[in-house]
Formats: C-alpha cells, structure tokens, sequence
C-alpha cells in the first residue's frame, strides 16, 4: 500500500472513530424521542400509591415516620384483602379525566410487593389478598386503551443497607440483589409496558441523601437553587448496578420511557410537588407529578384545591413544555374517595372542551408570564389567560400573522397585531375563571416560531 493511500486510510478511521461517540449519542437521542412522542402528545397522566399503607390511612411513609418495627408492619399482609377491588374503575376514571397514561406503584420504600415474586412471602399474591394486582391492573388499563406505567422503587427499609451501605454491604448487596430480580420479573411477565417510573434507586439518594461520619450523618451538600441535585455524591463502595438493569430493560422492553431516578440514562425528567412546577423547558422532556390532596398514600377526608387550581396546573404545566401526572391513594379496598373522583371528572369535562389546546401541543412560543402560558399545535397558538391585567394583554410582537382569533371560552375577542406587539381585549364579562382559552390561527406553522420573552 502506498504511504499516501496509507494515510489517507488512517485519517478516515480516525475521523470515524473521534465521531463515534458523537453518533452513537445523537441515535440514542433519536430513539428516545421517538419513544417519548406519544407521550409528549398525552400530556396528561394518572398516579396511584396503593399498598399496605392504605390500612393505617396515614400516608405511604407512615411506617418510617412512626418507626414501626419491621415485623410488626409486616402483619398487615394478611389483612391486605380488598373486598371490591376493580382496577376496570380505575381505567374509567382516568378516561372521564382526560389522561392518556397511568402508572402504579408496584412495591414502594415499604417493600411490599403487588406482584408475585417467586417464594417471596411479602407480596400480595403469597399473602392474605393471594391475587397478583399488577396483572389485573394491567389488564384493565390495557384493555381501556390507556398507556401503561409501572413504579417501582429499588429502596426498601426492611435492609439496613439502605441506611448504611458501606458498613451494611452484605445487607446492601442482599437488597440489590431483590432489585434486579424484581425488576426481571416486571419487565417480563406483563406484556408490554409503556413507562417505566423509578424512585429511590439513585446512589446519592442512599442512607436518604447524607453520609455518616462517626456517629453523626450529614446532609451531602446540593446544588444551590437546584433542589436534588447533589454536588457532593456518595462516595462508597456499594454499587446498584443500574447498568446491567438498563441494559435488560432495553432488551426486553426497547420501546418503555423511563425517568431518571435510578441513575441510568433517562427519557424524561421528574419534578415533584406542587412547589415544583419550575421554569419552561422544551429540550428536557419533564413530568410534574403532584397529589390531589394531602399524601402520595391514601388518607380519609382530604381537603381538595377549588376546580381552578387543578386546571391552572395542567394548563402550566403544558405551556412549560412538560407533563403533569396526578396522584390519587386509593383505600385498603382500592377505592378512590368519591371526592376526589368527582374532581377527576370536573378535570375530564373541562377538558373534554378545551382539550385541544393541551394534548398534542408543545410549549410556547410567548414564554410564560404572570398573565398565563401559550401552548401551539399546527398553525395554532393556544393563549391560557390564568390572570387578565385588565381588558387587554400586550403581548411581544409575532413573527407570523394571525388570520383569526377565537376564544374559545367565549366572548368577543379583538387582536390587534402590529410590528411591536399583539393585544388581545376580551370584555370582562367573557374572561373565564378557570382559564381563558384563546385560539390565534396563523399564516404559518406555530412550532416555527422563536419562543418569545
């Protein structure tokens, strides 16, 4: 071979492999925004915390908040027997609520599980119920023509290891072990799944965010401003193996989106509380996820919010660019206080109206404000008036025109568009408590258009 041709070789495969990481990351990119389209496209999502800690009706942590002997909470499986459980009740309330997508906790930080797990005798099948609820949930969900998601959480507090990893390894390694059974048996024995939701799983989240030095722990330090988000990480020698977890995931279900609290490659992004709405964001997918009222874990009689505050959300949530998943604990026989279905179904009619400018849409392009949040599909910009300064809301000036704008809460809307800015005036009688929803179909398509401050 001649020295030139030679080195004209070596360059290209040198190129090639230099791009390598590059492509790779940019297909992983791709594969995971093809997965995650029908999901930005939902919008719209029911959580449900159910398990043992629905017998106390004291919240889903209530065993580690009363420090409740292992053994002790343990009994409370035999009287795990829901007397009326329909999990078809659940599929039809989270269709009269407009969502598109459930997911239910498996086995939370407790460790009971609602699946069968071999000899495991703190499950819900080898226990008083003797019933597999995630396959009858799955079932039900599927058959309602809803997506299906699973929780599952790798923390269990029946293992010391969790509290301490280092000195506790064994134990630790004992739990993990758990994990990756458990996560074989879910991703293999309920057909396909379509989200995946983790908590507690990641390495900096172990003994709950701190470290032990002596007999005191410490909080490890966080990112200022940046709740969880850790910049001080654990530094021991446990390790989850998230990695051959991830890699099973992906073989037995390639198509499943995950969010990323098990420290392995995310599709989407958790926020949690309704304090955590946070800013607009449309080059990380993200989820909000929220309780109706009170705890994520069933508790009686809990104050809902007014109609408005849920529908505000939803419409915040969407013109952030992200998702919302609302949570409901149902009791120990699986039923959702009527109160709270009720205002599912409030949700549900709002939206059987107005749902056109939530699902399918992205965020933007006027970012939000003190007024409210836009959203756009099409050639259609969908303005979410939460707050009228007035009669009138000034807008920045649209780089596209507006051939016709409706509001479609009602009323009589006037635009006025110029080269500096776009008003919008809607008589006060007509502005909607809940939100007005106002409609600005376009010369051209709305998703090309720069987000605007």
């Amino acid at each position: 071979m001649k020295p030139m041709k030679r080195r004209l070789i070596l360059a290209t495969c040198y190129l090639l492999a230099a791009a390598a990481p590059a492509l790779a990351d940019e297909s992983a990119s791709t594969h995971s925004a093809a997965r995650l389209q029908w999901w930005r496209d939902a919008k719209f999502g029911l959580f449900i915390t159910w398990g043992l800690y629905a017998i106390p009706g004291r919240g889903e942590w209530v065993q580690w908040n009363e420090q409740i002997p292992v053994n002790e909470y343990a009994q409370l499986a035999d009287q795990f027997a829901p007397t009326n459980f329909t999990p078809a009740s659940w599929a039809a309330l989270a269709q009269a609520a407009g969502m598109k997508y459930t997911v239910l906790v498996t086995r939370h930080h407790d460790g009971f599980a609602l699946f069968a797990d071999g000899t495991n005798t703190f499950t819900s099948v080898q226990s008083g119920a003797h019933r597999d609820f995630v396959a009858e949930y799955v079932q039900a969900v599927r058959a309602a023509g809803l997506r299906v998601g699973l929780y599952y959480s790798p923390l269990d507090w029946r293992f010391p290891g969790y509290i301490l990893p280092d000195l506790q390894r064994e134990n630790a390694e004992a739990m993990r072990d758990q994990y990756h059974r458990q996560m074989k048996e879910l991703l293999s024995n309920y057909g396909q799944l379509d989200v995946f939701w983790f908590d507690g799983g990641e390495a900096d989240w172990l003994s709950f965010g701190g470290k032990w030095k002596g007999s005191a722990w410490i909080k490890r330090a966080t990112q200022p401003g940046e709740k969880g988000f850790y910049k001080e990480h654990y530094q021991g020698g446990f390790n989850w193996q998230h990695d051959q977890v991830y890699s099973l995931l992906r073989q037995l279900q390639p198509d499943v989106v995950i969010n990323g609290r098990a420290d392995m490659p995310e599709d989407f992004h958790s926020r949690e509380g309704w304090q955590a709405l946070g800013d607009f964001d449309n080059e990380q997918p993200w989820e909000l996820c929220v309780p109706i009222a009170g705890a994520w874990g069933y508790q009686p009689n809990l104050k809902l919010r007014p109609l408005k505050d849920y529908i505000q959300l939803l419409a915040s949530v969407a013109g952030r660019d992200g998702n919302l998943l609302l949570n409901v604990g149902p009791d120990r026989n699986g039923k959702i206080d009527e109160p709270q279905a009720a205002r599912l179904r409030e949700i549900g009619a709002w939206l059987n109206q107005y749902g056109a400018s939530i699902y399918a849409t992205r965020g933007g392009p006027f970012l939000p404000g003190d007024w409210g949040v836009s959203t756009r599909h099409d050639k259609t910009i969908y303005l979410h008036i939460l707050k009228w300064p007035g009669k009138t809301l000034v807008l920045p000036a649209l780089p596209a025109k507006v051939l016709k704008a409706t509001a479609l809460t009602g009323g009589d809307v006037k635009c006025n568009q110029t080269a500096k800015q776009l008003a919008i005036s809607l008589p006060a009688a007509s502005q909607a408590e809940l939100d007005t929803v106002i409609a600005l179909e376009l010369e051209t398509a709305a998703n090309a258009i720069p987000l605007l401050k």
